[in-house]
């Protein structure tokens, strides 16, 4: 059916709430191809409910979460997120109810409410200025006390940029069912999961600008004859695999002892987060040889404060992913297995790598816009003129990993992280757009607003 006439005033309907709370949650591609409706369409929805709340009060107190409820419920999107499980719907939804559950009355869920408690925490995938927004007001201030103790260590110490390290883990989950099916292939490798990583890639880089080789940890058959890797990568198989302490254990002797050793005894500061990651007796051991300190990231920080966050992180997991898009069809049906798999995610790791190596000033920025280290003029940047900045970062490294989108079908939401405010922007995206909508896979039983 077409678009109602003067519909940007209008609230959503339920079907596309629920479209836009799977973008917000995923990513507008993922809930492009899940719901099957075009990027633009879902991007025009977000703004309208934009619009339309700005002319609306704030929902009714007593059937919603309490402001000081809801910053709990946006604490753990973040942590959740840091840990790549999933943040979607139904874990939102069960988690939603666990808090509210205090509620005189019971506490009322709906997709409205969601998409709401979404933006007005800043929880959406797509922003590129995550640095300049604000965290909920607990892990803001454990925030702010990590910034001050890592840049008063780096002054004391007198630590050199070449040995402060931030490193952390992408885990990539395989999914053999997809794999074997007649689903899309495509889908098969994620970067979110509650089981087992198929494989865990550890990255590292320095304040300098230098890029650590990153260590492949794989949980199977290693590649039989032993894998050619390209420089920059490093890789351990187990066909029982590893533990989290194991993971870090390897990560210390094999990539951050050889650095340190190079380093003539300097010492040195690793960033890490606080999750999985577990700083076993080993580690530390490593760690206290090579006088480094540990910098554990509070819960919930890391997309503000963890300089691999800022851009690098992203741009891996994008061009990793695109990679296995270009291929995945053709994989699957040659049958091929998953230490073959394993040699093709070498290459693609060890391509990016190349690229990011080839940008120490990047690197370099995304320690300053962390905050990690204090800018040019001994104090950290403003929330603004860092989110500038990482946007910039960003735009860059996607540029020269060639994740570009045509303008034709736009896989982001736009630049202005609040399209509201631009009333240009929503004159041309509302007026005279009447595509024919399509919802397909529900029944309008399963789209019911739940009250719980």
């Amino acid at each position: 059916r077409r678009e109602p006439e003067g519909g940007r005033k209008e609230q959503l309907s339920v079907k596309k709430l629920r479209v836009v709370l799977f973008a917000l949650c995923s990513s507008t591609e993922q809930a492009a191809e899940h719901f099957r409706n075009p990027p633009r369409r879902i991007q025009r929805w977000l703004r309208r409910f934009q619009a339309f709340q700005d002319d609306r009060p704030a929902l009714s107190e007593g059937k919603y979460l309490s402001l000081e409820a809801e910053e709990k419920l946006a604490e753990w999107v973040l942590t959740q997120r840091e840990q790549q499980l999933p943040v979607n719907e139904e874990t939102l939804f069960q988690k939603a109810t666990k808090i509210g559950r205090a509620l005189e009355g019971g506490f009322k869920i709906s997709y409205e409410w969601a998409v709401r408690f979404m933006l007005r925490h800043h929880l959406s995938t797509h922003t590129r200025r995550g640095v300049a927004l604000p965290l909920p007001k607990e892990i803001q201030g454990n925030a702010g006390a990590f910034i001050e103790f890592v840049q008063r260590q780096i002054h004391t110490r007198g630590l050199p940029p070449s040995m402060i390290a931030a490193v952390d883990e992408i885990s990539l989950f395989l999914d053999a069912e997809i794999l074997g099916s007649d689903d899309r292939k495509e889908n098969a490798l994620q970067t979110v999961g509650n089981g087992e990583p198929w494989c865990d890639l550890v990255l590292a880089a320095l304040a300098d600008g230098s890029v650590l080789p990153a260590l492949v940890i794989s949980r199977g058959r290693p590649p039989s004859p032993p894998a050619a890797l390209p420089d920059s990568v490093l890789l351990e198989s187990k066909e029982s695999g590893y533990g989290d302490d194991e993971i870090m254990e390897l990560w210390a002797a094999r990539v951050w002892r050889k650095h340190t050793e190079c380093q003539r005894g300097s010492k040195g500061m690793l960033v890490l987060d606080c999750h999985r990651t577990h700083l076993s007796e080993e580690v530390l051991a490593v760690l206290s040889a090579a006088g480094t300190l540990p910098a554990v990231i509070p819960a919930g920080c890391s997309s503000r404060i963890q300089p691999l966050d800022v851009c690098i992180k992203r741009a891996v997991k994008n061009f990793l992913q695109k990679k296995w898009k270009e291929r995945a069809k053709e994989l699957a049906d040659s049958g091929c297995d998953s230490a073959a798999l394993l040699q093709l995610l070498l290459g693609w790791l060890g391509e990016a790598l190349e690229v990011i190596r080839e940008s120490p000033d990047l690197v370099r920025r995304s320690f300053l816009v962390a905050s990690v280290l204090p800018g040019p003029e001994g104090a950290a940047g403003s929330p603004r003129r860092n989110g500038d900045v990482q946007e910039e970062l960003i735009g860059a490294l996607e540029e020269q990993l060639k994740l570009g989108k045509s303008r034709e079908s736009p896989g982001k939401f736009p630049r202005n992280d609040d399209p509201a405010a631009d009333p240009e922007i929503l004159h041309r995206l509302f007026e005279g757009e009447s595509e024919t909508e399509s919802f397909y896979g529900f029944e309008e039983a399963d789209l019911e607003l739940m009250e719980i």
